[in-house]
């Protein structure tokens, strides 16, 4: 099924039903949980079976691939591609169940997209109203898409002895760069995706045992688990309506300490925990900068939601710090109202949705990386404005950057921010159109939160609230920027473009 593109088109499709029939058994696991709170349980063996079956049809169709292998160009196509399909299926347990709330199609799939991506944008207004078994499907696929779908297709699929690096590449968040942790990319996958599940292992035993001694007798058990799978995936989905608000501050506390653990490079943490090559942390400057954003993002808060006498002592520093790791790491989690808060604090939020955590990370955004990289950039721009003749190589963490990186970040940062800017102007002319209670700010916010991953903005879509009062068009214009912003929208930008397509 090689076309005359040149992009093997039959190679790509079959790694997406691969993919596809591995995803497939996970419906299984709420399934378990409807069956024991009583609940109906076929909507999600209606939904496997469905996923699997397409994922053997799409095998057939494209013919034995098993050795073919995966360029660059075709792993542009294979992650546009499963980051749409993916959701499509996630989707359909909310509309075979028939779930209030999530019963229309638009609106089941912009949930399922906002799971998968690790977003946490809802649209539901009543999460408690929701069957346990659809609460926990929610907060599982944050996790499956946390560390990121084909990473662990790289880790399980044999096919993938060829082409693993350039989807691994193309997968891991921001421009990192990829260190084998193993004699073979197959085995870095594996040992990332163990690294993962220990995290979240750690995270629901402490929250487990939180609940159990009734240290917070707010959580329990059901919510430990779920807050678990969100958290180390940096999604925003929570099993209550008000978020992390709903428990007591240890839990909060515990929350925080995994929201920053899991906003540095996983590739860093298995080099620290793992391999004991502690110097690897101090010697990074993303990391560095990493805290100071996270530092300085929480004093700015405290002004206001202090001074401003919103929140005081250690509960205002609490909120604070909180609010500020959650929407720079696109946690999206809330132990506040926030946007009741005053215009500083608002502001610096929507400032930190533009950061997003570490590369290598399970977060979106922007990355703490190429903000590092754009100001080692400036800095030798202005220096070569003095000595002309001057060499200054750029280096992060000491290693010299190539300008070839350098063009890549200065392109992604202007296509991120045109996105942006687009998308807010689409949010504002469709609330024009339809009446909706929209302000500019507001739609910059639910631009930058669905494009960022973050999840809450501000107005009725902010941490309270849900992205429910918008229209489906505006539903579906969110929906597009979080597949862009989990994408990164190079590949889709890339996988558009006429010269793509040619030999």
């Amino acid at each position: 099924m090689r076309l005359r593109t040149g992009i093997d088109v039959g190679a790509a499709f079959d790694l997406v039903g691969g993919v596809l029939k591995w995803i497939a058994p996970a419906f299984l696991l709420p399934a378990v949980v409807a069956v024991g709170y009583g609940e109906s349980w076929w909507p999600f063996l209606a939904a496997g079976a469905i996923t699997g079956l397409c994922g053997l049809a799409l095998d057939q169709i494209t013919g034995e691939k098993q050795g073919a292998a995966v360029t660059p160009r075709e792993s542009f196509l294979v992650v546009a591609t499963i980051w749409v399909l993916v959701p499509v299926f996630g989707a359909l347990p909310f509309v075979l169940g028939d779930v209030p709330q999530l019963e229309r199609p638009v609106d089941a799939f912009f949930e399922a997209v906002s799971g998968f991506t690790a977003t946490g944008s809802t649209l539901v207004a009543d999460v408690e109203a929701l069957p346990r078994s659809m609460l926990f499907w929610r907060q599982l696929s944050h996790w499956l898409g946390g560390m990121g779908i084909i990473v662990l297709a790289v880790a399980i699929l044999p096919r993938l002895r060829i082409g693993g690096r350039q989807l691994l590449q193309s997968e891991l968040a921001g421009p990192t760069e990829i260190e084998q942790l193993g004699d073979t990319i197959r085995k870095t996958a594996r040992r990332l995706w163990r690294l993962y599940v220990v995290l979240t292992l750690v995270a629901m035993a402490l929250l487990a045992f939180v609940s159990v001694t009734d240290l917070d007798d707010q959580l329990t058990l059901f919510d430990a688990v779920g807050q678990a799978l969100s958290v180390v995936a940096l999604g925003g989905f929570s099993t209550r309506t008000i978020s992390i608000a709903a428990f007591d501050p240890i839990t909060q506390y515990l929350l925080l300490v995994f929201m920053v653990v899991a906003g540095i490079n996983f590739l860093r943490l298995y080099r620290f925990f793992v391999q004991r090559r502690f110097s690897v942390l101090s010697r990074d400057e993303e990391l560095r900068l990493y805290l100071a954003f996270i530092a300085i993002g929480s004093a700015l808060i405290a002004l206001e939601v202090i001074g401003g006498g919103h929140e005081s002592g250690e509960a205002g520093i609490r909120h604070s710090v909180f609010q500020a790791t959650a929407i720079l790491t696109t946690t999206g989690f809330a132990t506040a109202d926030y946007a009741a808060w005053g215009p500083l604090a608002t502001v610096t939020l929507l400032l930190l949705m533009f950061s997003g955590a570490s590369a290598g990370s399970t977060g979106g955004g922007i990355k703490i990386v190429r903000h590092l990289l754009l100001f080692k950039l400036v800095r030798r721009e202005l220096e070569q404005t003095i000595h002309r003749e001057a060499v200054v190589p750029v280096r992060a963490s000491g290693r010299a950057i190539d300008d070839k990186a350098l063009r890549s970040t200065v392109v992604f940062v202007l296509l991120y921010l045109l996105t942006f800017a687009l998308g807010a102007l689409l949010l504002v002319a469709d609330a024009a159109r339809t009446g909706e209670d929209l302000g500019a700010f507001d739609a910059f916010g639910a631009a930058a939160a669905c494009l960022g991953n973050v999840g809450p903005a501000f107005g009725f879509a902010g941490p309270y609230g849900s992205f429910e009062p918008f229209s489906d068009l505006s539903t579906w214009i969110c929906t597009v920027l979080m597949w862009l912003g989990r994408v990164e929208i190079i590949p889709v930008a890339v996988v558009l473009t006429r010269a793509y397509w040619r030999s």
